[in-house]
């Protein structure tokens, strides 16, 4: 019998064929790596193969049938980038969930998608199961990675990772034609994947994609950024977000290149350090972290330190961008940039784990002129893209050369864009899903009959053909005076000081606009002890007139920018305030992607909203809040309300 089943590119449809064509044709090159108690396990093309092939022996065992939905959640995991291989070998259908999702959200999901089996990997993630395990009547099986604080459990329902995976190697000698059999089933028009929406207007929808609809996107993306075999990438994003499936499990089966688990979010950085990596996708709240944490260093720095980086950061800044476009720059300043490179841009890259970076891509939602700047001037190629879950994540990119941060690039190959007479966006691609699960009436409402995508957003292009988005389209309305307002947009540019974390716009039909804002705890924390500001809380904090005056600085700048916007001139904020307590998925304020439930916020805080527009400088409040442990409290403050 063979180990693998010998195939050509044309071939190539599916991932487990993929999977296959790696461990062959490249048996001993890296795959997929994990660091555990501070040690890099490495796993090979070949050996991940066979750890996959006895899992999915393990499901076949356990009577998974073609068509059945796995559910996956946890940090990422090799076992569970396994699991979700395993289950499409057999022409199951993974399901990965947001592993901070709370235990009424996984069951909402569990039970809309019909989910059969449960891969969870530790205590933490089986424990919600079981909570909740009299709701979830479907679940037959659930299947435990780390098997630490479990070994007192004896629910029948739960079996260990590598407890199925031994019943698979049993299991696999007594069928041995099955694998192989089930992966050659598969086909480009399968279901690959159900990846569920992060639900800012209602609940979640399941969104189905095809191998046709991934390997398409993936192969489009890998053409478009020449992404090659020897690629080391980081993998810490949400396994449920669409963008880390794209990067993480799609292109890397087909590209090859090697994945790279963290041991925890808090040593992220230093595992980009240790691993080098060389094509890196991340929201722009991750880049506005590592900003904000160079900038508090160097405040803390000495004098000396810290004049040299500013004025070698003012040299970057002038000549970094243009050379790394690759055009005319002076000898003088090529000199200045090599010397700065030395003392300060190249220190401070290995700092970020960024010195062997290639790719820097940022998506999810608009990132800031001068961020995007700061990047590009010590010498890394940061890039925005554009698209969706529905798009299969990728829709434009910029190219090299072309880098502009008010916009998103142009179309990558195979997808066509064009804009209703309203600017809505409208994709014409591969990668267009095949529907949302059990809901053909919110499909027809995004998916032409001709099999195109309604975005939902509006945008234009420029004079260069560049895509810019404005907002989203419902979104958009007008102030009384009958001027344009665009909420996210003005959100967006409040998000891009770092002493912003959270913002949300209010104005529509209104005679001016409004803001409630959330401030960054450590940037503004930092900020104020270094004024020798004592404080106690978040909530102590956000309402020091010190940090009103701060932040009034940043709405005065994007006012500042807004008025020399005619389309966006009249929408800037005339008052604003400072929450009391930091917007929180567990608290139904924002989704697990980090997006503001803007209707649910402006009725939940209604009170905040009419002292904004009814002239009164405070507001006592009282909110209810769920903690981590799962405990309920309640914050109070009188909130301060500032005008501008």
């Amino acid at each position: 019998m063979a180990d693998t089943v010998p195939m050509s590119e044309s071939k190539l449809d599916t991932f487990p064929k993929f999977l296959q064509h790696q461990a062959r044709t490249r048996p001993d090159a890296p795959a997929i790596r994990e660091k555990d108690l501070g040690i890099w396990q490495t796993l090979s093309w070949s050996q991940y193969e066979r750890e996959v092939r006895a899992l999915a022996c393990g499901f076949a065992a356990k009577g998974l049938r073609r068509g059945d939905k796995v559910g996956i959640i946890g940090d990422n995991r090799p076992r569970l980038y396994g699991a979700m291989a395993a289950a499409q070998a057999l022409g199951a259908i993974p399901v990965p969930l947001y592993q901070d999702a709370v235990a009424e959200e996984i069951v909402f999901v569990i039970d809309n998608a019909d989910i059969r089996f449960v891969v969870a990997e530790d205590q933490e993630q089986v424990d919600k199961l079981l909570e909740m395990s009299e709701r979830m009547p479907k679940v037959e099986l659930i299947v435990f990675d780390d098997p630490r604080g479990l070994r007192n459990y004896d629910e029948p329902i739960l079996q260990g990772y590598a407890e199925l995976q031994g019943l698979g190697r049993i299991w696999d000698q007594e069928h041995p034609d099955h694998y192989l059999a089930e992966i050659a089933k598969g086909a480009l028009d399968d279901i690959a994947v159900i990846l569920y929406t992060s639900g800012t207007t209602g609940v979640p929808k399941g969104v189905v994609l095809t191998y046709k609809n991934l390997i398409s996107t993936s192969r489009a993306a890998i053409e478009s950024e020449q992404v090659r075999a020897d690629e080391e990438i980081l993998c810490y994003l949400p396994m449920a977000w669409i963008g880390d499936h794209l990067f993480s499990y799609s292109q890397a089966h087909i590209a090859g290149y090697c994945v790279n688990c963290p041991e925890s979010a808090d040593t992220m950085l230093t595992d980009l350090k240790e691993i080098g990596v060389t094509y890196y996708l991340a929201p722009p709240r991750v880049y506005e972290n590592l900003l904000t944490s160079v900038m508090i260093r160097m405040e803390d720095a000495g004098w000396l330190k810290r004049n040299m980086f500013h004025y070698f950061m003012g040299v970057a800044k002038r000549i970094g961008p243009p050379l790394l476009d690759g055009k005319p720059v002076s000898l003088v300043g090529r000199l200045l940039y090599a010397i700065g490179e030395v003392l300060v841009y190249g220190p401070l890259r290995n700092v970020l784990g960024m010195s062997k970076l290639r790719k820097a891509i940022t998506g999810g939602e608009a990132i800031g002129p001068d961020l995007f700047i700061f990047f590009r001037s010590i010498g890394v190629n940061i890039k925005q893209l554009y698209g969706a879950t529905e798009a299969s994540a990728l829709v434009t990119m910029q190219p090299d050369g072309e880098i502009d941060p008010r916009t998103v690039g142009l179309p990558v190959p195979g997808v066509k864009l064009e804009l209703t007479a309203e600017g809505e966006v409208i994709i014409e691609s591969p990668g267009v899903f095949h529907s949302y699960y059990k809901n053909a009436a919110a499909t027809e409402e995004v998916k032409t009959s001709d099999g195109r995508l309604r975005t939902g957003d509006a945008g234009f292009f420029d004079e260069k053909g560049h895509l810019r988005i404005i907002d989203r389209a419902k979104d958009v309305g007008k102030l009384s005076n009958g001027g344009m307002f665009a909420p996210k947009y003005i959100e967006n540019k409040l998000k891009f000081f770092p002493y912003v974390k959270e913002a949300v716009a209010f104005g529509n039909g209104k005679d001016e606009v409004t803001a409630f804002i959330n401030i960054d705890i450590n940037a503004v924390g930092n900020w104020a002890e270094r004024r020798n500001l004592a404080y106690t809380g978040y909530t102590d904090l956000a309402g020091r007139p010190e940090v009103y005056e701060l932040i009034r600085g940043c709405v005065q700048q994007v006012n500042k920018d807004l008025a020399e916007d005619p389309h966006l001139a009249s929408s800037q904020i005339k008052r604003f305030l400072i929450l009391h307590k930091e917007l929180d998925a567990d608290d139904g304020e924002l989704t697990r992607t980090r997006k503001v439930r803007r209707r649910i916020i402006a009725e939940k805080y209604a009170v905040l909203v009419d002292a904004l527009y009814g002239g009164k400088t405070h507001c006592p409040i009282e909110t209810q809040v769920r903690f981590e442990d799962g405990r309920v409290g309640v914050v109070k403050a009188d909130l301060t309300i500032a005008s501008v």
